[in-house]
């Protein structure tokens, strides 16, 4: 009776291990969320949220705001600033402050192991600071 004790206790401790060693399959993992970015500009200070019916991608997200150069993703946008959102009023806000810039921007918020990331549309801000030269 002992051996088959000892055995059914092996049996037992291989299949934990195996059960252990197994990696999680992606129907298991849970689905990272929709998440949403906004942007905004008043002057030349750019700002936004970041929006998803989960509530851990709202807030403690880096954004990333972009200057378009050329066609909009085709490799040569520039990374001009960045902000790690803090939730006010159930939303992520993010502000850049006054970055002197003009062109067109976008911002990007990065995946998170539970949440997708995002792109804003693109706005374009016009340098008014110019001094108009006479002719």
């Amino acid at each position: 009776m002992k051996h088959r004790t000892t055995t059914t206790r092996t049996a037992l401790a291989i299949v934990a291990a195996a059960l252990v060693a197994v990696p999680l399959s992606a129907e298991a993992a849970p689905k990272r969320a929709v998440t949403k970015v906004t942007i905004t500009a008043e002057g030349k200070d750019m700002s936004g949220t970041v929006t998803s019916k989960r509530r851990a991608c709202r807030g403690d997200r880096t954004v990333l705001l972009f200057q378009q150069v050329g066609t909009r993703g085709g490799g040569d946008d520039e990374v001009v600033a960045q902000d790690t959102t803090e939730v006010a009023n159930g939303r992520g806000v993010w502000s850049t402050g006054n970055t002197g810039l003009s062109g067109r921007f976008y911002a990007r918020v990065t995946r998170t192991p539970k949440c997708k990331p995002a792109v804003s549309r693109t706005i374009t801000i016009v340098d008014t600071d110019t001094p108009e030269t006479e002719v």
